[in-house]
């Protein structure tokens, strides 16, 4: 059975490795950071929109309002399902970037000379406020999430690269690279890493794990989590 390492945090670890047993994978899951919510009082007075650029932003927003009717931008399928899921009324979805989301606002929105709210992590690949702005939309963020770095990688995804070859190693952002990259050279085990295979979200990311020598980087067709299991699988079959 092909075994899949998740280093993705929760709540998406565990849907992604339910997704994998679904389509006969073996998971093991072993996120690389946690994701913790603020808990804070939002001014909406002056929000036309909400812009979103993760699925962590959609539950940070969610935890801390009960505001469900604001057109909401999306970065991507990932992200605007997240949103869906949380019943927002209407979302649009960009194609995955923070380039093609101020596109996609820039092109779509008529905010009546309220602003954007960007619903932000501490850490960010883009500054989209600054993009926004740059193009005359008005704009602005909250931080509501912070990503914190584990500690060490879990027993079980030491023991499966310490031993196992083929094994696939999924990443869904440039970020989570890097830190899967530094618990496995603190574990020992950068050196397995040409026996491992890098299953990543989109082009960034794989540029990310390039830096390390693997076996196989393989990057999924679309920005979701379906298309990296039909990548992982359609390679695998290959091998």
């Amino acid at each position: 059975m092909t075994r899949v390492l998740i280093t993705r945090a929760e709540p998406d670890a565990s849907e992604f490795a339910d997704a994998c047993r679904a389509h006969g994978l073996d998971p093991i899951v072993s996120p690389v950071m946690r994701i913790e919510i603020e808990k804070t009082g939002l001014d909406l007075s002056d929000v036309g929109a909400l812009a979103f650029t993760s699925a962590n932003g959609v539950r940070a927003f969610v935890a801390n309002s009960p505001e469900r009717s604001l057109p909401v931008f999306a970065v991507g399928p990932v992200t605007g399902e997240a949103a869906k899921a949380a019943a927002f009324e209407n979302v649009s979805m960009a194609g995955g970037d923070v380039e093609a989301l101020v596109g996609h606002i820039a092109s779509e929105s008529a905010l009546d000379g309220k602003a954007i709210l960007h619903v932000a992590g501490a850490d960010r690949a883009g500054d989209l406020v600054a993009a926004l702005t740059a193009r005359g939309i008005a704009a602005r963020r909250q931080t509501l999430y912070r990503a914190e770095a584990a500690g060490a990688l879990s027993r079980a995804a030491e023991a499966a690269l310490g031993a196992e070859s083929g094994l696939w190693v999924t990443f869904f952002s440039p970020r989570t690279v890097r830190l899967f990259l530094t618990l496995a050279e603190k574990a020992g085990l950068s050196s397995r890493l040409p026996d491992l295979r890098a299953a990543c979200l989109s082009a960034a990311v794989a540029d990310a794990a390039s830096a390390a020598s693997w076996g196989e980087i393989v990057v999924a067709s679309d920005r979701t989590a379906e298309s990296m299991l039909e990548t992982i699988i359609d390679e695998s079959a290959r091998a």
